[in-house]
């Protein structure tokens, strides 16, 4: 696939994006969730080469090149490495699937009820290295912990003054401020974060693209102005913690939010599994969460 290839099918496939990038802080979560105990490596080397295993494992399953994938997101180790004797960025476009480049360094302390990006200070190599391997897009998360419009509007400030960074790299920017789901006052922050991202992509060049990646709203259709602007390739969803049956049931009553879910596509996966018990586990997540994903 080609870059205008890719752009099409992330603007209008009928299917969703998977998070495969749990990165250091998270990876030993997830390998216990996949059946790995800690006592089964030892030091980073060993976890990231059994998590891309794990990875490798649901690339090359043969439900994950069904079609209904359109997009992975990957951490950086996992774009370094191969599957099936190629780059993890062509193992995976040959499988139709555009590959995306988680590219933040992990949360700061909270502060007005939210948690910025750590100083990026490794972004400009990172994104030269991401052109190289012929990524299409990068993502990069906050998270906003309360209806405080000062934090609110740091945080998106933060992610469109980076994702600038990036579309002027020449891949295109995935911009992820979660909203805690456990907030109680989500739905007043919602409002506050609809704003202040209006605002930053009404200010963005004639032209320039970027994807959001949103909390599922407390209140269904509420992104509908965000999905349908100039400068939104698409909006896709986190699960936020939601089990898989959950995600899907909110996502389903947001017409034109896609899913990009790592917990919600993961979670019934183990290493023990048989390949077909596997596939099969797999295949089942994949299915459940395209319908969603295509719902309205």
């Amino acid at each position: 696939m080609n870059k205008q290839e890719m752009t099409d099918k992330i603007a209008t496939g009928q299917g969703f994006i998977a998070a495969l990038d749990q990165s250091g802080g998270s990876t030993p979560k997830a390998l216990r969730g996949y059946g790995v105990e800690d006592s089964e490596w030892s030091g980073d080397e060993e976890m990231f080469a059994q998590i891309h295993e794990m990875r490798s494992r649901v690339i090359t399953s043969p439900c994950f090149s069904s079609g209904k994938v359109i997009g992975a997101i990957l951490f950086e180790r996992t774009m370094d490495g191969e599957v099936d004797g190629k780059s993890t960025a062509d193992a995976l476009k040959a499988r139709g699937i555009v590959p995306f480049i988680k590219v933040d360094q992990g949360l700061a302390d909270e502060v007005d009820g939210a948690q910025m990006m750590k100083p990026l200070d490794k972004l400009p190599a990172l994104l030269e290295k991401s052109v190289a391997h012929g990524m299409f897009g990068t993502k990069m998360r906050s998270v906003i912990k309360s209806a405080n419009p000062k934090g609110i509007a740091d945080v998106v400030a933060q992610q469109f003054e980076v994702g600038n960074q990036i579309a002027d790299a020449g891949l295109m920017p995935m911009l992820e401020p979660e909203y805690d789901i456990t907030a109680d006052d989500r739905a007043e922050g919602e409002d506050i974060l609809l704003a202040e991202l209006q605002k930053g992509l009404d200010a963005l060049p004639e032209g320039r693209k970027v994807m959001l990646k949103l909390s599922i709203p407390a209140r269904p259709g509420h992104y509908t102005t965000l999905i349908a602007h100039p400068n939104v390739l698409r909006v896709v969803a986190l699960s936020g913690g939601y089990s898989t049956d959950d995600a899907c049931a909110q996502l389903a009553k947001n017409p034109g939010m896609i899913a990009s879910f790592s917990r919600g596509l993961l979670q019934d996966l183990r290493k023990g599994q048989s390949d077909e018990e596997f596939d099969g586990a797999l295949g089942k997540a994949i299915d459940q969460i395209q319908a969603a994903s295509v719902a309205g």
